[in-house]
């Protein structure tokens, strides 16, 4: 019998256009500032990105679905920093336009994250990490990367 999935869902709304945002999300630079310093990305489709979102855990993910201004799918590649898992957990970014105010939705869908005991410390950490970083990325977008373009 297979074992049980759970994942996560965040919003965030961000007074940025879609640019700035998907910006934020995909140029390493400011990739670093806001999700880890060591982050790194190859913004495209079948490219890289490798962060420490909980300051802690190591990830190293696939890129499947780069659209740009609309959506980056992160497909988590097996690390010794996550116990072992047969199904694939996944980090979806869904980038929208708000249509009630001004600004930019940013939606993160995690998927794939086992409901096993083994599991329960790293989903959380993951879970409040991305939660966090998505918070930072607010913050960043609004306040540093919307003032040098506006």
């Amino acid at each position: 019998m297979r074992e049980r999935a759970r994942g996560y869902a965040h919003r965030v709304d961000i007074v940025a256009d879609a640019d700035q945002v998907w910006r934020a999300l995909t140029e390493p630079e400011y990739l670093a500032r806001w999700c880890s310093p060591g982050a790194q990305i190859r913004a495209q489709k079948g490219g890289l990105f490798r962060a420490s979102v909980d300051r802690v855990t190591e990830l190293e993910a696939h890129i499947d679905v780069f659209e740009p201004a609309r959506r980056l799918r992160l497909i988590y590649l097996p690390t010794q920093s996550l116990p072992p898992t047969d199904d694939p957990i996944v980090d979806d970014f869904i980038i929208d336009e708000n249509t009630k105010e001004p600004g930019t939705i940013l939606r993160l869908l995690g998927s794939g994250f086992p409901a096993t005991e083994e599991w329960n410390r790293q989903y959380q950490r993951l879970r409040l990490g991305w939660q966090q970083a998505m918070t930072r990325l607010k913050v960043f977008t609004e306040k540093q990367l919307r003032s040098k373009t506006s």
